[in-house]
């Protein structure tokens, strides 16, 4: 029998999309200007002199890797404000966009574009609080300001033969550049949140497990404490009787330690898809890019022998990885179920064979007829885990 094609989970989906969310915004952004820039350049080779395409070529080429450096440390910069060397550094594209735009604004002989060009850069930034908007709506008026100044005093003779759509667009540059990452930043924003929802989920589930377990314990501690004391008290006078409470004692003895494996089996009965998505959510949250991939019947895997795996094989690749990227995928084959973590190593000397909680995981699912297996792949280590299908869930 075939197994079904393996489907990413909820969590890596989402994960995914918010990565597609910021390429898409990143392209239009670039986009945008790319167009504006080079259709203005084309004006300048058309009509200008040597120097002034030069100079418009300088300028073009300046202005957008002012823009892609931008979009890299907007993409990297944290929410917080904390880390003042990440805000100094974004001042270094600022400056090449600004001295790109003079550059650009000169060769073209217009003060519209050159203005419009350092407004780009500047909303390209992630200024605190509310500054950004009220910066957006500034350059627009000076924009504004400028392409009428411009078509009214210092060129009107060029804006006779431009279309008004070019300079419109170059205007429109700042606000719809600000306007696409105000909306990254929402997209971001809700990640975070779920991220933290998660992560919030998890110690929930976590004290309640501590106050079952309080419970559960106190109870049977009381009443073994309780039996015990009569059997010492009774023990002089009625031997029989102390005797009976002592077997009474190691009944409650039974029943608490039942209770705790009950309860410690109801927490390991996380499903095991859950149980891989919070993995994989838990290396991103480390930092590391993660692919994850479930059996549509995932649910059907035998969660108690393989939940242990997963966490086990997730701390070490935090511990011993060193890398930037991790895959997770669980799949049937030929009869088996088949946990596959792959992460790179970047240097970092993982240890192949026993040590670093790999004999632990030969050991858990050795019992039931599973194998494990740990190889190095060049830069990539990867563990490989079998449990025959026929191991109940």
């Amino acid at each position: 029998m075939s197994a079904p094609a393996p489907v990413r989970s909820p969590a890596a989906t989402y994960a995914r999309d918010v990565r597609v969310t910021w390429w898409y915004t990143a392209a239009s952004v670039m986009f945008l200007h790319v167009i504006a820039v080079f259709l203005w350049a084309f004006v300048v080779v058309m009509r200008g002199t040597p120097l002034d395409v030069v100079l418009a070529l300088v300028g073009t080429a300046g202005s957008v890797a002012s823009g892609v450096l931008l979009l890299i440390h907007y993409r990297r910069e944290p929410f917080d404000d904390a880390d003042d060397s990440a805000k100094r550094l974004v001042w270094t594209p600022v400056l090449l966009g600004i001295a790109s735009a003079v550059l650009f604004g000169v060769g073209a002989g217009s003060l519209l574009v050159a203005v419009a060009l350092v407004a780009q850069a500047l909303c390209t930034v992630r200024w605190r609080g509310g500054i950004r908007g009220r910066l957006v709506a500034l350059m627009l008026v000076v924009v504004v300001a400028s392409w009428v100044i411009e078509a009214t005093r210092l060129n009107p003779e060029g804006y006779v033969s431009l279309t008004f759509a070019l300079p419109l667009f170059v205007t429109m540059l700042a606000p719809l550049t600000a306007t696409s990452l105000w909306w990254w930043d929402i997209v971001r924003e809700l990640d975070r949140a779920r991220r933290a929802e998660g992560r919030l989920a998890a110690a929930q589930e976590r004290l309640r497990l501590a106050g079952d377990l309080h419970d559960l314990q106190g109870h049977h501690l009381q009443v073994i404490a309780l039996q015990l004391e009569l059997a010492e008290k009774m023990m002089g006078r009625d031997p029989d009787a102390a005797a009976e409470q002592v077997r009474a004692a190691r009944v409650s003895v039974d029943e608490a330690r039942r209770g705790t494996r009950d309860l410690a089996s109801r927490f390991r009965g996380v499903p095991l898809p859950d149980e891989l998505a919070n993995a994989a959510d838990l290396l991103r949250a480390a930092g590391l890019t993660v692919d994850l991939l479930v059996d549509t019947e995932a649910g059907r895997a035998p969660a108690d022998v393989l939940g242990p795996v997963v966490r086990e094989t997730t701390t070490n690749v935090l511990k011993h990885g060193g890398g930037v990227s991790a895959s997770l995928s669980l799949s049937r084959h030929e009869g088996s179920w088949v946990l596959v973590v792959e992460n790179d190593l970047r240097g970092t000397a993982f240890p192949v064979g026993d040590g670093a909680g790999l004999s632990g995981i030969a050991e858990r699912v050795g019992p039931v007829g599973g194998t494990m297996d740990a190889t190095r792949l060049g830069d990539r280590f990867r563990i490989t885990v079998r449990v025959p299908e026929e191991v109940t869930a």
